[in-house]
């Protein structure tokens, strides 16, 4: 098996809270990476149906108002909701083109009653199967306005080649414990996905490379203002004192020793698109490897629940 991976970073806007639309320009792009022979692309946080920007835009944290109810209602009804088949067509491309993939999308889980949205990280194998769903343990500030809580089943890794691929969403990356849940697991690819932009991803993808030793991948969306459709609802109160650049991107991949491969790329949509070398992995874990030969289990070990959390559950018919 070739030490090499082929990674594509897919730094794009969405059509900004269509769910429909948003998932045709992400078609479009694993075409584009598959045609230049890529067999993992990434895609930014909460790509589909896009980030929540109007709720710092239209005083969010009001209580009980309509601009923000109405909005948060649209915004469900764009959510991607995995059993309905919301990314059936994605899976079949990943299995057309044999690639994989990280997407991040607003869920709106049945396992949760249907109504409440997390910020998710899905991974889409090769072989065109959903195989991990992370919810975002805990939304950031004003997220916490329209986002739930999510729980630890998502803190796994999947095999890529010779990789050992995990990911998480935005500032969970600066939680040292899940950061530890997946290295213990033996991840040395990691994900990193953003909303953008490059003050989110300039300094902690280096610090994660360097701390773990392992290839660092940050990918941010984009998002101007000429992103807002016009059948936004509100759209004149958000655009009142929406900044012209929202997300500038800053998508980036440092390796294991923390220096850049890619250095933050703004203010340019599309693919960024590498070729990383596993072998890499190994001479940096030469010197420092975080859960084998420098750590110390008999001190400091971690408990992770990956039980996937519900309020209801079922007895079995006997």
């Amino acid at each position: 098996m070739k030490n090499t991976l082929k990674v594509a970073l897919g730094q794009i806007a969405p059509v900004w809270l269509n769910k429909q639309q948003t998932l045709q320009k992400v078609e479009k792009c694993i075409s584009e990476a598959a045609e230049q022979g890529c067999e993992l692309i990434v895609f930014g946080e909460g790509l589909v149906p896009g980030y929540p920007f109007w709720l710092a835009l239209t005083d969010g944290a009001a209580w009980n108002t309509k601009v923000n109810k109405e909005i948060h209602a649209h915004y469900a009804r764009n959510s991607v909701s995995i059993e309905s088949g919301d990314l059936d067509a994605i899976c079949k491309l990943a299995k057309t083109h044999k690639m994989a993939i990280y997407l991040g999308a607003i869920e709106r889980p049945q396992d949760r009653g249907g109504h409440s949205l997390y910020a998710s990280l899905i991974y889409i194998n090769e072989k065109g199967n959903i195989k991990s769903v992370h919810r975002k343990l805990q939304p950031t500030y004003d997220e916490r306005m329209t986002w739930s809580p999510g729980d630890g089943n998502g803190l796994q890794v999947h095999t890529l080649k010779q990789f050992t691929v995990g990911g998480l969403n935005c500032w969970e990356n600066w939680m040292p414990l899940p950061r530890a849940a997946l290295y213990g697991q033996g991840e040395n690819l990691h994900i990193a996905v953003w909303p953008g932009s490059e003050h989110n991803t300039k300094d902690i993808t280096r610090f994660i490379a360097r701390e773990s030793r392992s290839y660092v991948i940050s990918v941010s969306s984009m998002m101007n203002v000429t992103d807002f459709p016009k059948d936004t609802p509100h759209l004149e109160e958000i655009l009142k004192k929406s900044p012209n650049v929202l997300a500038n991107g800053g998508s980036c991949i440092a390796g294991p020793d923390g220096e850049w491969i890619i250095p933050p790329v703004c203010n340019k949509e599309g693919l960024i698109i590498e070729t990383i070398d596993f072998n890499r992995v190994y001479e940096e874990r030469h010197n420092f490897d975080p859960v084998g030969h420098y750590s110390r289990p008999d001190i400091t070990k971690l408990h992770v629940n990956r039980e996937r959390q519900s309020t209801i559950s079922f007895d079995k018919n006997e």
